[in-house]
This record gives C-alpha cells, sequence and structure tokens, in this order.
C-alpha cells in the first residue's frame, strides 16, 4: 500500500512539470522576486553609493514592512471584486493585474528621484519604496492564492518548487541585474551617478513585463470561479472599514511615537523594543475601532466576520492547542537569514567588494545556489518529510550564517597584510584570499538557505484551509517577516554599536528557539503533514 502511494506520488511529479499552472508558477515567481530587491539589497547600495548614512539606509529595510501587515488588506483580495478587471480576468488574475501595474508605477517613481540631492528627495524615495512594498506584497497575497488553489495538495511541493526557482531568478535580475546595469551605465565607475541607477531601475521596470504577459495567458484557478453573494454597498463597507483602520493604525503609531519617546536610550535593543511596542499598540488601537465599526450599520456584520474573523478561528480551532507554537515557528523560523540580509550588501560595500564582484558573486552566484538548495529541499521534503526538512534548514541557517564571521574577520587581516606585503604581492593575494572566501561563504549560506526556504514554504502552504487561502497564507507569511524585518531597520546601528563580527554571531544565535520550538511541535503537527 505505502508503495503503490509512493508511486502515484512519484508519477504525478512527473507529470506535473508540464502543467501549465506549473510552468507559469516559474514566471509568476520571477514576478514576486524582482520588486523585493529593489527595496533591499541593490537600493541599499545604491543609498550607499550616494552617501547616505548607513543606520538611514537600513531603516529603508522597514518599507518592506507591508509584507509583514499585508494579512490586514487580504481579505480585500479574497472579497472585493474589481468589476472590470475582475469580469474580464477573474478573480485572482484581475488583482494581479492591478498589483503589477502599481509595482511598474511604484518602482518609475524610484527611477526618477535622486536620494543624494536633499533631505526631500531621501523622503521622497522612501515614500517611493513603501509604495513598491506595498503593491509587491499585494502581488506575493495573489500568486499564494493562486498556487494553491490552482493544482491538486500532491503538486503543491512541486508548485513550491518552481516558484522559488522562479523567485531566485527574479532576484538574480533585480539583484545582480541592477547591479551590473548601475555599473555599465556608469562611465566615471568608482564615481556615484544617479543617471546610472535611473536607468538600471527603468530597466527592471521592463522585467515586470514578464509577469504581466504570463498573467493575461494563464487560466483562473477553478476553486476562485464563484459568483460575490454581496451587494456594491456591502463591498463599498469594507473598503472603508480597511481605510478606516489603516488611518486609525497611522494615528495611532505616530501618536505612541510621542509618547514613548522619552523611552528611547539611544540603545538599538531599547529603540527596537519601543519601536515594536509603538507598532504592537498602534494595531491593537486599529483593530478595537476596527470592530467597532463593524458592529455599526456602515458594514456588513455578516460579511465582516466572514472575512476577517473566520479564517483566523478556523486555524485555532484545526490546530488547537498547538496552534501558538505553529505561531511562533513561524515567527522566528526566518529571523537569522533575514535580519542578517539587511545589512549584507552594505557589509559587501565597506568590505571593499566592488559593485560587478557583488553582482557577479553574491547576486549570480549566490543565487543560483540557492535555486540549488531550493531542489535539494524539496527532494528531501518528499523522502524525508516537511517537519524533517524545516528542522535541518534551521540548523543549517544557524551554521552558515556563522560563517560570515570568518568573511568579517578575513576583511581585518587582508587590512594587515596590505601594511605588511609589498603591493604587487598584497594585491594577488587580496584578489584570491577575499574573492575565494566570498564564494565560499556564499555557496553555503545560500544553499542552505535554499534547503530552508523550500521547506518553510511547502510548511506554510500545508497549514491553509482551501476556504480561507488568500487570508491564512497572508497571515502566516506576514507574521513570517514582522519580527525579522523591524530588528533587521535597526541592524545598522547595532554594527555600529558591536562591529560586524559581533553582529553576526548575534544573528546566528537567533535562529536557536526556533529549533526548540520546532523540536517539541514536530509530534503534534507531523501527521497533518504531507511527505
Amino acid at each position: 500500500m505505502e508503495q503503490s502511494t509512493q508511486t502515484r506520488l512519484a508519477t504525478l511529479k512527473a507529470k506535473g512539470y508540464f502543467k501549465p499552472e506549473i510552468i507559469a508558477m516559474l514566471f509568476l515567481g520571477f514576478s514576486a522576486g524582482l520588486p523585493i530587491l529593489l527595496i533591499f539589497s541593490s537600493l541599499s547600495v545604491w543609498l550607499t553609493q550616494a552617501g547616505v548614512e548607513k543606520s538611514s539606509v537600513t531603516y529603508f529595510s522597514w518599507a518592506a514592512l507591508a509584507y509583514s501587515f499585508k494579512f490586514l488588506w487580504a481579505p480585500l483580495v479574497d472579497k472585493l471584486p474589481l468589476y472590470f478587471l475582475t469580469s474580464w480576468l477573474g478573480k485572482r488574475r484581475g488583482w494581479l493585474l492591478l498589483s503589477q501595474l502599481a509595482i511598474v508605477s511604484s518602482i518609475c517613481m524610484m527611477a526618477l528621484i535622486d536620494p543624494s540631492s536633499s533631505d526631500s528627495a531621501l523622503t521622497l524615495m522612501a515614500f517611493a519604496a513603501v509604495a513598491l512594498g506595498f503593491s509587491s506584497a499585494t502581488q506575493d497575497i495573489v500568486i499564494d492564492a493562486y498556487r494553491i488553489e490552482a493544482v491538486s495538495s500532491e503538486l503543491q511541493a512541486l508548485m513550491s518548487s518552481m516558484y522559488i526557482s522562479g523567485y531566485r531568478l527574479g532576484m538574480i535580475v533585480a539583484g545582480a541585474g541592477t547591479l551590473l546595469l548601475a555599473g555599465w551605465f556608469n562611465s566615471a565607475e568608482l564615481e556615484y551617478s544617479y543617471d546610472a541607477w535611473r536607468l538600471a531601475y527603468l530597466c527592471m521596470v521592463a522585467a515586470m513585463a514578464i509577469g504581466i504577459i504570463t498573467n493575461l495567458l494563464i487560466k483562473e484557478p477553478q476553486q476562485t470561479i464563484s459568483k460575490y453573494t454581496y451587494g456594491s454597498r456591502d463591498y463599498a463597507g469594507l473598503v472603508v472599514l480597511f481605510l478606516i483602520g489603516v488611518m486609525v493604525f497611522v494615528v495611532g503609531y505616530i501618536n505612541a511615537g510621542v509618547l514613548l519617546e522619552p523611552l528611547k536610550m539611544g540603545s538599538p535593543v531599547i529603540d527596537f523594543l519601543v519601536t515594536a511596542l509603538r507598532l504592537f499598540v498602534a494595531l491593537i488601537i486599529a483593530l478595537v475601532i476596527g470592530y467597532a465599526v463593524s458592529q455599526t450599520g456602515l458594514v456588513n456584520r455578516q460579511m465582516a466576520r466572514e472575512t476577517y474573523i473566520l479564517p483566523v478561528l478556523e486555524f485555532f480551532r484545526r490546530h488547537q492547542r498547538s496552534a501558538i507554537l505553529i505561531l511562533a515557528i513561524i515567527g522566528l523560523y526566518r529571523m537569522s537569514d533575514i535580519v542578517l540580509g539587511v545589512i549584507a550588501n552594505v557589509f559587501y560595500v565597506d568590505s571593499g567588494f566592488t559593485v560587478v564582484e557583488i553582482a557577479t558573486v553574491v547576486k549570480t552566484f549566490g543565487v543560483i545556489m540557492t535555486i540549488a538548495g531550493g531542489f535539494v529541499g524539496g527532494v528531501m521534503a518528499i523522502k524525508y518529510g516537511v517537519i524533517s526538512t524545516l528542522y535541518i534548514g534551521g540548523i543549517l541557517a544557524v551554521a552558515t550564517n556563522l560563517l560570515f564571521m570568518l568573511l568579517a574577520n578575513a576583511v581585518g587581516f587582508d587590512a594587515w597584510l596590505a601594511e605588511v606585503l609589498p603591493n604587487s604581492l598584497y594585491t594577488h593575494v587580496h584578489e584570491h584570499l577575499n574573492i575565494s572566501l566570498l564564494y565560499f561563504v556564499i555557496s553555503a549560506d545560500n544553499l542552505s538557505a535554499g534547503i530552508a526556504t523550500t521547506a518553510f514554504v511547502a510548511f506554510l502552504s500545508s497549514l491553509t484551509n482551501l476556504s480561507f487561502t488568500a487570508v491564512q497564507y497572508a497571515i502566516f507569511s506576514s507574521l513570517m517577516t514582522f519580527i525579522p524585518k523591524t530588528i533587521g531597520g535597526y541592524s545598522g546601528s547595532i554594527v555600529e554599536s558591536v562591529g560586524y563580527s559581533h553582529f553576526f554571531l548575534i544573528a546566528s544565535l537567533m535562529g536557536l528557539p526556533v529549533l526548540v520550538l520546532i523540536y517539541f511541535v514536530r509530534p503534534l503537527i507531523a501527521n497533518k503533514q504531507t511527505h
């Protein structure tokens, strides 16, 4: 019986690679992977070259916090029709096209701003980056829902593998591609050139055409082809409820900042705790006000309950005592990698690596290794199970992140060599030592990241109920990034306080608590996972 099941799964997987939905997932993954590095790594190199302070550069990572709050508007994606777009393309594809057009507009905005020109220009760049984060997060909501709904559960591992491969290819284009183009357009090479970065970002606008064309060619998932059961007034009320919640959150966050500002002491840890408290207070106030508004006649109560409350209740009812532990795993699993990743590109620049070297080793070779790790992770998940692979991936993440300490110390060793060796000999040693070590660290780190990410995506997908696909997956993926990205915004300040080597040690140790959680949760949820 077990052999028969394994044979059936193997047959499904072999046939699955040729399904249009799975092939399309490669290109949709590309569309999802492209915007994120235009906020993180490529933007950090741009801002560093433009002379922006290190602490300010890492604060820009907060522009991607939209990924952590996308569960707030994911219900709109599930419930709100876009009229012309919905009738033309369908529920998922209509929202996907809208988000893709918003991404294109946001990247164009960033391209037209020179962050070195003035403080107001830097502020406008921040707003444009936030707009890109919001629209990109919306695209992720739709693609995640499409990925889960388009094929049966037996093919989800293939969908995840293909999605991650496309995602990483998008990262190569947005990471390595943007840096190489900026270097190519910059005839002065070592001097900052706004025109070079502007043209590079406009090229990324053209690359978004891949996702848009794919969206226009694919079919709407059968599970989403249904009639909308509420009237226009009900949908309008849901939008108003969301907008009220956003405004209350913003006002609450600003006022909480005024009240809590005296608590800041200049310490990155204290500042992080104060910021986290501000976000928590603002979110609670927004939820309370939103609930109060939902009890008035402005919003259809049944619709509001189905939209915001039922997806959460269903998850807790299904997982019961293990629900809190599962949410803790989701919130902590990627912490080590994400916190380290925010400062990584600034570290490469500070370490003396050129834009071309960063693009070649980190953004191209590194992403290829991540893709390889993704396929290895898929095979491991099939053979050993998702939870076991999740645990192995967590261990590898902690171990390989420690290697960055070796790279940081090697940079100091390199400075010593520059003092004791003749220039000609130092140049030869420098070129081979640092680049070889960078290749080694990036190989190990990205391979393990690919394994961990594939297992984690499959894990999150298995936790989702098809009745609440967009909302539940958005909650999971939002929780996955919230704490790491909040901490990551302070990574520049932490490095300025303790140095790179100690920071990398701290980032690695952040991955240990989740290993303990997985160990205890594993027997509670093992029977819910697909091996």
